[in-house]
């Protein structure tokens, strides 16, 4: 083979190469658009995926109505009522957390204490790992529903020993107490099982995640969380916001 012929065999070699080279870099550069494509993509459903988990745990929190807050809102449920409004003990609890059944007989009797003195509310804020908690809740929105709202809250802590920490429904157990309190238990059913009533819950959830509630009992004194840890804290922080 001449030397002609040898350098047009190179350059061919040459050529061919510089071809290949140009067809991993297209591939490298098409595999890089559909990575980022990917990524793009990816990133837009988790967007959503954590738009919709806003939506389901309660909706938009920021929409308060007038006359309303994210601690007590106009369908809040109130326990009890000063007349002046001046003091106001909101509490987030969960039916199935043993320290909230603890906490309950201290502020039944904080309500006797302070009758017409101080607003008592009650929302609701039941804990993902108490297997029963959400349905404790239903149980006593489907009871507040027939205007026993507060017969069912003491119903639930009167017989959480039964039906607490265990990992099967509690459905018929709190049925059983609703025909108990004399509900109109086709109405009771309904609401139980309504979307609406778990809706109502988790907007106190969401709620309560909004103003950093963790745990419970999570109590919030004139607006401000506070930790009590025996009768005595209660009656001191309450006295000085009465006397404030």
């Amino acid at each position: 083979m001449s030397q002609g012929q040898d350098r047009a065999e190179a350059r061919r070699a040459k050529i061919e190469a510089m071809r290949a080279d140009n067809r991993r870099t297209a591939a490298r550069s098409k595999n890089v658009k559909i990575s980022l494509t990917v990524i793009g993509v990816f990133a837009l459903v988790v967007a959503a995926f954590f738009a919709i988990a806003r939506f389901t745990s309660g909706g938009d929190t920021a929409n308060v109505a007038a006359g309303e807050s994210q601690l007590v809102r106009a369908d809040s449920h109130r326990v009890q009522t000063a007349g002046d409004g001046k003091v106001t003990l909101v509490e987030f609890l969960d039916f199935e957390c043993e320290a909230c059944r603890a906490a309950f007989p201290v502020v039944e009797e904080l309500r006797k204490q302070y009758a017409g003195k101080v607003t008592f509310v009650v929302r609701y804020f039941p804990i993902a790992s108490h297997f029963n908690a959400e349905r404790s809740a239903r149980a006593v929105e489907a009871a507040a529903k027939q205007g026993k709202f507060e017969a069912m809250y003491q119903r639930m802590y009167e017989t959480q020993a039964q039906w607490g920490e265990k990992q099967v429904p509690a459905d018929g157990l709190f049925r059983k107490s609703a025909q108990d309190l004399g509900l109109d238990m086709a109405a009771w059913d309904k609401a139980y099982n309504d979307p609406a009533t778990l809706a109502r819950i988790k907007k106190d959830l969401a709620d309560g995640q909004a103003l950093g509630v963790q745990g419970t009992p999570t109590f919030f004194l004139n607006g401000k969380k506070f930790e009590p840890r025996t009768s005595d804290d209660f009656k001191a922080a309450i006295d000085a916001a009465l006397a404030g």
